[in-house]
């Protein structure tokens, strides 16, 4: 043997000696904590592979903690909002989601599914994925009257599913919920600007093909009663062309790559050149029109074909609106030192509080009562918007019901959009 293999042998040797040392001092503490507890020596010998599992157990269920928080975290990010309940319907989860939904503070695991969700079709429907043993789907909306007082549940329409979870995972189900009120909303005001439109453009269509017909059949009319009929047409196919620009302006609108003609231009001759396209109905109306704008300095960088469909579409809106007599409509534009602030006010019936939030959107037509006397197609105001947003601008609307309508728009001086 060399030295060299001499000296590793003393140094193994020596090494497995201080282990057996320490080994047997462990034993000792062992048997020593084992005496002390009354145990026997052969339960003893146990107490160290029962601590070492402890100490894996316990590293499993922090594993486990770590790995369930960070799922939980994960679930609370989702836009849906989730359940796990048992074959009791008793909740064993729900995600931060559901609980903002449902204008919940807090989730108690245990608690009955109805008390959480307060509406019987989503129980029911759970109820219903575990007796069938299958995936199902439901869309429901939430009657105003199936929710307590300080809630805004009534009316909205939420998607829901649940299927149900294998016995491997504790049983149960899990119950899905999606708020599509907005879709529903969209899909509604849809349905209707069809209707709407299809009633708009049929009409007027009707009327110029009934007196087209009506100058074919007999060519020896009167020439009053034919210069009557081109008059006729004539209003009804500038109406059918108004509605049709309304929808390519909106359209022009929703191409991002679309650019404004940017210049400066005086926004108080834009003003009064948008009424006075109007002065036949404002005349026989009898409005007032008021224009309050600076003396010098009310320019505005921006493209002047649109704003003047700004102002168009206000005034023109504000007359059909209001038939009554008596209307003042105001125009006014003030300019600080990096914005201007323009403003459209009438006197006339108001909103409806219920409609203010939504006039602004694409084909809506609110105050369902007076609809059929008041002609559009509810794309003025969506047009409008349009046109504020796409100079860096912002509109708001305010209105006290049969006293006064305000839309304020705030526009930046210097903003182009190339």
């Amino acid at each position: 043997m060399t030295p060299l293999s001499l000296v590793l042998a003393l140094l193994l040797a020596g090494v497995l000696l201080a282990w057996l040392r320490r080994e047997r001092r462990w034993v000792k503490r062992w048997e020593s904590v084992a005496k002390a507890i009354g145990l026997r020596a052969r339960d003893a010998e146990q107490l160290p592979a029962v601590a070492a599992g402890l100490v894996l157990a316990r590293q499993q269920a922090e594993q486990l903690a770590e790995q369930r928080q960070v799922f939980e975290t994960l679930l609370d990010e989702i836009s849906q909002g989730l359940v796990l309940v048992d074959e009791h319907l008793r909740v064993r989860y729900a995600n931060q989601t559901l609980k903002t939904m449902l204008h919940r503070l807090e989730s108690r695991p245990g608690r009955a599914l109805i008390e959480e969700v307060r509406d019987h079709q989503i129980a029911d429907l759970v109820q219903e994925a575990l007796t069938e043993r299958r995936h199902t789907t439901r869309r429901i909306q939430i009657l105003p009257s199936a929710v307590g007082a300080g809630t805004d549940l009534g009316g909205r329409h939420f998607f829901i599913e649940a299927a149900p979870l294998p016995a491997a995972s504790g049983g149960g189900a899990w119950l899905m919920i999606q708020d599509v009120t907005e879709a529903a909303m969209t899909e509604q005001i849809r349905r209707d600007f069809v209707a709407n439109a299809s009633h708009e453009l049929r009409t007027p269509l009707t009327i110029i093909n009934g007196y087209i017909e009506m100058m074919q059949h007999d060519a020896a009319l009167p020439p009053a009663l034919i210069q009557r009929s081109l008059d006729v047409m004539a209003k009804h196919g500038s109406r059918i062309a108004r509605i049709i620009e309304d929808m390519l302006t909106l359209s022009r609108f929703e191409d991002s790559g679309s650019a404004l003609n940017t210049e400066p231009f005086s926004l108080r001759a834009c003003a009064e050149e948008a009424a006075a396209r109007l002065t036949p109905m404002i005349e026989s109306r009898a409005v007032r029109l008021e224009f309050d704008f600076p003396a010098t300095g009310d320019i505005l960088v921006g493209d002047g074909f649109y704003w003047d469909q700004v102002f168009s579409n206000l005034i023109e809106n504000s007359i059909k609106e209001n038939a009554r007599p008596g209307l003042v409509i105001r125009v006014s534009g003030t300019w600080e030192a990096d914005h201007c602030v323009i403003q459209v006010s009438d006197n006339g019936i108001g909103i409806p509080a219920h409609d203010l939030p939504f006039v602004f959107k694409r084909f809506y037509r609110g105050d369902k009562h007076h609809s059929s006397q008041v002609k559009g197609t509810g794309l003025g105001l969506s047009i409008v918007k349009r046109a504020v947003e796409a100079h860096g601008g912002t509109i708001e609307l305010t209105s006290t019901p049969g006293s006064q309508t305000l839309f304020t728009m705030r526009v930046p001086l210097q903003h182009t959009n190339a």
